[in-house]
């Protein structure tokens, strides 16, 4: 796969993919568990086989060799996500040699399980994932914003609003999961609650540059 950017250990990448012709990736919770589960499992420098293999392996793992591994067997450290019904978004940091390209070739995965499930065939994506370096502080802040907080971008309501997962609540709410690296983040502020002001800042100015971009468009 032929890609203009170059990815760098350490370095921050905005990542992210939509449904081919605009389609639903997620139609249940079941869908979004699964993709999750994918961020989650795929996530190792190890061959893990499919998340059905894996579970096996889960079984005779012991919690010692969990610790044993720890961090090093992480392609990728997620900073934030958002999955939305027809499109996801994430802030990845690079930790291995080629630990993006891996994991994105490992997530792509999820699209054999959809086209199982509803007896489908053909691309699930729009093409090769997107990616766009984050070259400064100030634009990872204000992309972690645009990431967390996705769904507010957009405005997805009702039932779209169902099929929505994002980091937003491991931010600043009562979610202690740990999944994603926040520290990078929120040690910039004084506590949960100042970046959460921040936040609902930016989202107003995204959403403002959002719409003038649409009224040129017309």
């Amino acid at each position: 796969m032929s890609r203009k950017i170059s990815f760098a250990n350490g370095e921050f990448y905005h990542i992210f993919n939509r449904g081919v012709d605009k389609r639903k990736i997620f139609l249940c919770g079941e869908d979004l568990r699964r993709f999750f589960q994918s961020m989650n499992e795929f996530n190792s420098i190890k061959p893990i086989g499919s998340i059905y293999e894996n579970s096996f392996h889960k079984d005779k793992k012991s919690e010692l060799d969990d610790l044993i591994d720890g961090e090093s067997r992480k392609l990728v450290n997620f900073i934030c996500y958002c999955l939305n019904p027809n499109h996801y978004h994430f802030i990845l940091e690079q930790s291995v040699d080629s630990g993006i390209e891996k994991f994105m070739h490992k997530l792509g995965g999820y699209s054999w399980f959809f086209n199982k499930k509803y007896n489908r065939s053909g691309s699930l994506f729009q093409g090769p994932f997107k990616a766009v370096h984050i070259d400064s502080n100030e634009r990872l802040l204000h992309t972690s914003v645009y990431v967390n907080l996705n769904d507010k971008v957009h405005q997805l309501g009702g039932g779209a609003a169902k099929l929505v997962n994002s980091s937003w609540e491991e931010y600043v709410g009562d979610d202690k999961s740990g999944f994603c690296d926040k520290g990078i983040i929120l040690d910039q502020f004084q506590g949960k609650e100042k970046y959460e002001d921040f936040a609902k800042s930016s989202l107003l100015d995204i959403k403002e540059r959002r719409e003038m971009n649409l009224l040129l468009l017309e």
